[in-house]
């Protein structure tokens, strides 16, 4: 029973053991007052009416018809309950009573208060000789019914006081329960362990439960910081260069492997390797010092080259080669005179533009190519323009021309075909399966497929996604595929997992529609997955949180995929009661025998389990990394052994 209820029950007891002890003071009081009254009236109305009839007597003794008439007159006036004359020896002269019964009170209350006055009595003389006693005794009809009003009067004033006094102590209760609402919301956040803090309110016992839940948020949340800076300083120290922070030549290849077979990163992109020149004759001659900094400022710039929002990677691959992959990128020899551009501002700022020289090579490649060939066509490139010295730009084609679908066209042709391939219907969805550790189908994974016209081949994601994202329209992809998902959902009973672009996830009325899609549809929603790219959710963490608000009280599942860049941030995701992450497959590749990212995944899938995500792995290409996997923590996988497996 909650606690306003047990107000009012309290309220309504208090109240009825008010009332019955008022009403019955009160009306005992009343009841005696007005039997004083009657007495009083009986008396006067005796000794007036006593006083007539003797002087009625004086003028025409023993006329005992005149008499009689003067006190039925009198009885029929007034209101009594009976009249008696009796003479001195006890006989009644005149004997007049009413049987009018109690009038404006119910019966049982003028039993229960009985009123009960003494009659009036007087004496009637015929000269100086008694004549008879008169006894009158009125009506208490009309003091019943005053006594029953009283009592309802009293009734309503207490039920009004007793609903005023409810309203107000509702009022009252529910300001002072108001921070209870925080508190059990946070008990709740807590039990699905979302980590949230509130503010303390002023009740003192409440602050107290307040302050201690809070306490506890806080020491779990500085646990996830301290434990995510411990492994993305682990994973620096494992994949990242310890001079320029660019990704060393093991986890650089692995994440352009990964970027190769991912279908929903860019289908065409472009890889540089940059070599500097001489690198220990400059050390030699200019110190370490100065070296260092010509290195780690040149890291920088190469950074500084990529556009805002774009996943482009960056390694250092050995002391004096430097190399980009550029997903999205179409223009391979501009690409490389920019990286020369960078180190050649660096080299005139430092006064070192005379022996800084930086040969460089590079590749297109696309979606499905083999990491063997890409690196084979641009080793033999800089091999070439390190012969040819100086700073020298190597172009490598690739080995044979790209489909029709794939051959450059500019963005109002792209937009053309586009626009007819989404109004014809070309789109459809192609779904790779996602299990758990035990081999158990957690949910289809779909990707779009989508082709320009009716006679043309089906392209993958990575090769329309980049152009859609070019064009601003990736909003109006996400839209149809929620739609096929949905259309699907209604005619199958698995899961189905959904990418969004945080393109989209930045559109506000988009995800708002969606919302209010999936709101039409609550059985199908609970059956739907979400997934953001982790790049995209902390770029625009507030509009995420906003998804997530959203989409999970309609029982969507959200989560983040290709997770492992942004390690230190994972913390920041405490309070959005996420359920699952999915590791990049750069960090999967291998895994069974590589150590150092075995200890890494292994902490990466506890700070999930301990924030209620479940850990799942991205690009698992063979069994022995599958169990791997399974061993290190993770609750599921998806990839080509996966694929196998659900076949």
């Amino acid at each position: 029973m909650s606690l306003v209820k047990q107000l009012w029950l309290a309220i309504a007891l208090v109240m009825l053991i008010a009332f019955g002890g008022s009403f019955l003071v009160s009306t005992l009081s009343a009841r005696n007052y007005l039997e004083e009254q009657l007495r009083l009236k009986n008396f006067d109305n005796a000794t007036s009416l006593a006083a007539t009839l003797s002087q009625t007597l004086e003028q025409m003794p023993r006329d005992e018809v005149t008499i009689e008439l003067q006190i039925a007159s009198q009885f029929d006036l007034g209101h009594y309950e009976s009249i008696r004359l009796v003479d001195p020896s006890g006989k009644a002269l005149v004997e007049l009573e009413s049987d009018a019964g109690v009038d404006g009170a119910p019966e049982w209350f003028a039993r229960l208060f009985r009123i009960e006055a003494e009659p009036g009595l007087a004496q009637v003389q015929n000269g100086w000789q008694p004549y008879g006693t008169l006894s009158v005794s009125s009506q208490a009809s009309f003091a019943y019914r005053e006594l029953w009003n009283s009592m309802l009067r009293l009734l309503g004033w207490f039920l009004a006081a007793a609903v005023l006094t409810g309203m107000a102590g509702t009022v009252l209760l529910r300001l002072i329960l108001r921070p209870l609402g925080a508190v059990v919301d946070q008990a709740e956040a807590i039990g699905a362990r979302r980590f949230i803090t509130t503010a303390e309110p002023a009740t003192r016992e409440f602050r107290a439960v307040v302050r201690s839940m809070n306490a506890l948020a806080t020491r779990v949340r500085q646990m996830l910081q301290d434990e995510s800076s411990r492994l993305d300083q682990l994973r620096r120290e494992a994949h990242h260069d310890a001079v320029t922070g660019l990704l060393n030549r093991s986890h650089f290849l692995a994440r352009v492997q990964s970027v190769l077979a991912r279908e929903d990163a860019g289908a065409e992109g472009v890889l540089v390797i940059a070599r500097l020149l001489d690198l220990h004759e400059l050390n030699r001659e200019q110190g370490w010092a100065v070296m260092d900094t010509l290195i780690k400022r040149f890291a920088e710039a190469l950074r500084a080259i990529a556009p805002k929002d774009a996943e482009w990677i960056f390694g250092r691959l050995n002391g004096s080669d430097f190399a980009v992959l550029a997903p999205g990128e179409d223009d391979a020899g501009a690409l490389a005179q920019r990286v020369q551009e960078a180190l050649q501002m660096l080299a005139r700022e430092l006064d070192l533009q005379a022996v800084c020289h930086l040969p460089a090579a590079a590749t297109p490649y696309r979606h499905g190519d083999q990491l063997s060939r890409v690196l084979a066509r641009v080793d033999v490139a800089l091999a070439n323009a390190v012969a040819a010295g100086g700073d020298t730009v190597q172009v490598a084609g690739l080995e044979q021309a790209l489909p029709d679908a794939g051959k450059r066209m500019d963005l109002v042709t792209w937009r053309q075909r586009f626009d007819s391939a989404l109004t014809m219907g070309q789109l459809k969805l192609h779904s790779y399966p996602v299990v758990d550790a035990g081999g158990q189908l957690l949910h289809g994974e779909c990707v779009a497929r989508l082709r320009l016209d009716a006679e043309s081949d089906w392209l993958n994601a990575g090769e329309f996604v980049p152009w859609l994202a070019r064009l601003g329209d990736l909003a109006r992809l996400d839209e149809m595929v929620l739609d096929l998902a949905i259309a699907r959902l209604l005619n199958c009973t698995d899961d189905l997992c959904i990418n969004f672009s945080a393109q989209s996830m930045n559109d506000a009325v988009l995800v708002h529609r969606l919302a209010s899609r999936l709101g039409e549809t609550p059985e199908l929603a609970k059956r739907l997955w979400l997934e953001v790219p982790e790049y995209g959710v902390f770029q625009n963490l507030e509009n995420f949180r906003i998804l997530s608000a959203l989409l999970k009280p309609l029982g969507c599942r959200i989560g983040i995929e290709h997770v492992g860049h942004q390690v230190a941030r994972i913390g920041e995701l405490h309070d959005l009661g996420l359920d699952y992450l999915k590791i990049d497959a750069s960090f999967v590749h291998g895994i069974d025998q590589n150590q150092a990212n075995q200890v890494f995944l292994r902490g990466l899938a506890m700070i999930g389990h301990s924030i209620g995500l479940s850990a799942m792995a991205e690009g698992v290409g063979s069994e022995a990394e599958f169990r791997a996997l399974v061993e290190l923590g993770f609750d599921g996988a998806t990839g080509p052994a996966v694929t196998t497996r659900g076949g």
